[in-house]
């Protein structure tokens, strides 16, 4: 049997479209799946989105990463990876098949995948064990931005700016290639030393006020799951974003310089992006 992949998606779309897509305009493809799109894939009925709780803070200061033997730098420069944000959940019959391509796609060196695993289909007979209220309220504020009273799984976010399906390979393929077109808006280098992380980023132009992100994702865990909408199957899960902060706001007035303590040893990805829920402007990842 022909599997869809994302490699076979972007063949055909490159083979349909003759060349790499453009970036949207104000009206195309930005925030906002069809309302038919939304309702083939899993709608919550919950109520109206309403303002969420805030990612939490993290201290950070400002200062020099002391020297040291073991030093990992990314440094992201003209040509900045494209964020895909999966909402997912355990519990959602239609999330396994975008699980699926979040984990094909999370193998692109150009492309930083998380999958934020939402809480609000725990109701259902299955709790998602890295549910996150926090991922929720990130949603919901996807939502408000684009002007949307519903939200659903599986969700993808593209570059902060982009709505999809992401169950649709080729839908996804598109908005991902409409995302590698956008120019990023700041230089943002991150470096760790042991246990101490320093962030780096230098305006390229006019900045908006930008809120720094800092996530840690977990590669792969495979779950049974015996209860809900996906009893009695075995899925394997990748790019488990975990321990969202927000470390500070940054209007590009000066050179932002951040430091931080982080441990363990989950892939770190830092993002620049518009406030509250706008544009990623800049990002990057350290292995």
């Amino acid at each position: 049997m022909y599997r869809f992949t994302l490699a076979s998606a972007l063949l055909m779309l490159m083979a349909t479209s003759g060349a790499m897509a453009q970036a949207a305009g104000p009206d195309g493809g930005a925030l906002g799946a069809s309302g038919a799109e939304a309702a083939r894939a899993h709608a919550t009925t919950v109520n109206p989105v309403t303002q969420g709780a805030q990612m939490p803070e993290a201290s950070a200061r400002s200062g020099l990463v002391q020297d040291g033997t073991d030093v990992q730098v990314s440094s992201q420069g003209t040509d900045m990876p494209v964020v895909v944000e999966l909402f997912t959940s355990q519990g959602c019959i239609s999330c396994p098949a975008a699980d699926a391509v979040l984990s094909e796609l999370g193998q692109r060196d150009d492309v930083i995948a998380l999958a934020l695993h939402v809480d609000y289909w725990d109701y259902i007979g299955w709790r998602d064990s890295f549910g996150d209220p926090a991922f929720t309220a990130r949603q919901k504020g996807y939502a408000r931005s684009a002007g949307r009273r519903s939200i659903y799984t599986p969700q993808m976010i593209v570059g902060g700016s982009f709505d999809v399906v992401g169950s649709r390979p080729m839908k996804v393929m598109e908005a991902v290639q409409k995302a590698s077109t956008i120019a990023p808006r700041a230089k943002l280098t991150v470096t760790r030393d042991g246990d101490v992380l320093k962030i780096h980023a230098s305006p390229l132009g006019p900045m908006p006020d930008t809120l720094v992100h800092l996530v840690r994702y977990t590669p792969k865990v495979t779950v049974d799951i015996t209860a809900g909408e996906n009893e009695g199957r075995t899925v394997t899960y990748t790019h488990i974003a975990h321990g969202w902060q927000v470390l500070g706001m940054w209007n590009g007035d000066a050179p932002l310089e951040l430091q931080t303590e982080v441990t363990g040893d989950d892939p770190i990805v830092v993002m620049l992006q518009e406030n509250p829920y706008g544009p990623i402007l800049a990002a990057s990842r350290l292995r």
